[in-house]
């Protein structure tokens, strides 16, 4: 009977309060009529409704237990979780990004909460003869060949859509990148009116659905391209090939979700699911990614153009490198996303277990470049929770030109790590496109925060670089960062990662796994598997 407790008890309060209260003896019982009336009718509903057999064991009660559930995140993140727990961030990373964000001091007391002797621990080395770098804003030419090259931070607002985030966060970051000079990448829902508002530097990232430069079919329209590609705030373009936190999905906007604003900026009809496939169309082999590349270079006016992509199956990636070699034609430059990157949804199999993690995504597509001789033909950027100066320097000393980082910049607006993305009741109105949630966040002293971050982060950056003694984050490589692989065994960057030499993918097949397994198979003019691949497959049918 323990289960039906609450339940028999309201059922026989309600009369006893309403008596009472009818008898003008108490008349503060007509509260509990309210509150064992409201109780009654939700447990006789609990008992009636054949849905939930947790909620007719346990009228009343069962609530409980929902709303506990409910905020457990809010629980674990306030009260249980510890400062370094990173899932997905720590309130260590939260708070350096909220202190930079706010201008306030940044230093820590006393000493480190992490452990130095844990395996994993990573640092980077100091030199006795530390340099005075006079300036913190680091850039990297991107598209030196073209006729509009790009100079570019090496630390920029990764790939956030309109309609992922509300037009309040828009705002806010593209004033902030304006304010700050760097970019702001669009996201693969298009350039909004929202990113046009500050005047802050734009990457239009294009994606399977080709928004902003789609046909009535859903196909990709140079007409519509040049229209949003020449606009002087746009610097670079970007094909998404594909994300971390969802590589290989494609995505559907519901039909009653495609406001007006969405319609006009997607150019997707209204009252009609919005459908991201899972592929493109306008190209089917890496030659053919490779010639839209260059076509669309060429219709921009000569802004630099590439990809961007998560690592899967290794064939793929060597078949668009082969087909660099062999034809000549080169992306601008390749941002590698990593699987630990962020969405607003992703189903759980795919943001836990499919795509390759941002160090070996990273240090595969810069040594295939190295091995073909390209690298210094194309920069690469890299993204995959990159909060503070030293993620920066560890990710350029892993090979990557610059960084890019979406969630940092949101903690930067106010975000409290919620995970409310994917509901529409984000609490800071930065995810969501409720206006009764999002018109109470301010652009104008957000976009500040935006530019504190950014700015304060490469401050720690530069002070960083002036201890390894080094002048600039290009001369950063592997051999700077060490990590503890045992308690009595360190290892650098240079050691745990094997690296290849300038040309050696054009005399031989280095020794190294990937490259000995995959790279004599893969095709410039397929993305299909390798035939003994294929034939594995076959395998399991007999």
């Amino acid at each position: 009977m323990h289960r039906y407790l609450v339940y028999v008890l309201a059922l026989v309060l309600l009369p006893v309060s309403l008596a009472l209260a009818l008898a003008q003896h108490w008349p503060a019982w007509y509260w509990g009529v309210g509150l064992f009336g409201a109780m009654a009718l939700l447990g006789t509903w609990d008992v009636l409704q054949r849905r939930s057999v947790l909620r007719r064991n346990y009228p009343v009660l069962a609530h409980f237990r929902y709303g506990f559930e409910s905020i457990g995140p809010e629980i674990r993140q306030y009260f249980v979780q510890s400062d370094l727990e990173d899932v997905p961030f720590s309130r260590q990373q939260r708070q350096l990004i909220y202190q930079r964000a706010r201008n306030a001091m940044d230093v820590v007391p006393f000493g480190t909460l992490r452990s130095t002797y844990a395996v994993d621990y990573e640092w980077i080395n100091h030199s006795m003869a530390p340099t005075s770098i006079p300036h913190h804003d680091f850039r990297v030419v991107i598209g030196a060949g073209c006729a509009r090259p790009y100079s570019a931070s090496v630390f920029n607002i990764s790939a956030m859509s309109f309609g992922s985030l509300s037009a309040n966060a828009i705002r806010a970051l593209n004033k902030g990148a304006k304010l700050g000079g760097f970019y702001h990448d669009t996201g693969e829902g298009s350039i909004s009116p929202y990113h046009r508002e500050n005047g802050g530097d734009l990457v239009w990232e294009i994606g399977s659905g080709y928004f902003g430069c789609r046909d009535e079919h859903g196909r990709f329209s140079e007409e519509r391209f040049v229209e949003n590609a020449n606009h002087d705030q746009v610097k670079m373009i970007e094909i998404k090939l594909s994300q971390g936190a969802k590589p290989g999905h494609g995505g559907v906007l519901p039909a009653a979700k495609v406001s007006a604003e969405i319609s006009v900026t997607r150019g997707v009809p209204m009252g009609v699911d919005c459908v991201s496939p899972s592929r493109h169309s306008a190209f089917s082999t890496p030659v053919e990614l490779l010639q839209f590349v260059a076509r669309l270079r060429e219709l921009s006016g000569g802004k630099p153009t590439g990809f961007k992509l998560a690592i899967g199956h290794p064939w793929e990636w060597f078949g668009i490198a082969k087909a660099m070699h062999e034809t000549g034609l080169l992306p601008d430059f390749i941002v590698v996303d990593g699987a630990e990157g962020g969405t607003g949804a992703s189903p759980a199999e795919f943001i836990d277990h499919v795509g390759v993690p941002m160090n070996e995504a990273l240090i595969l597509v810069h040594n295939t470049l190295v091995g073909l001789n390209l690298r210094e033909c194309i920069r690469i950027g890299a993204a995959g929770k990159v909060t503070s100066a030293f993620d920066i320097a560890r990710t350029i000393a892993l090979g990557a030109d610059w960084c890019n980082a979406g969630r940092g910049f949101m903690f930067a607006l106010g975000c409290i790590q919620s995970l409310s993305c994917h509901n529409d009741k984000c609490p800071t109105g930065i995810a969501t496109q409720d206006p009764s949630r999002w018109r109470h966040l301010d652009p104008t002293d957000k976009a500040e925060r935006v530019r504190n971050f950014h700015e304060n982060t490469l401050r720690a950056l530069r002070d960083l670089l002036g201890a390894a003694g080094l002048n600039d984050p290009s001369e950063l490589g592997p051999e700077h960062i060490l990590r503890r692989v045992s308690p009595i065994e360190i290892r650098s960057m240079a050691k745990l990662y094997p690296y290849l030499a300038p040309g050696e993918l054009l005399d031989r097949v280095p020794d190294h796994a990937v490259f000995h397994a995959y790279w004599a198979d893969a095709r410039s003019d397929s993305f299909e598997p390798p035939p003994r691949i294929a034939a594995l497959r076959g395998t399991k049918l007999h």
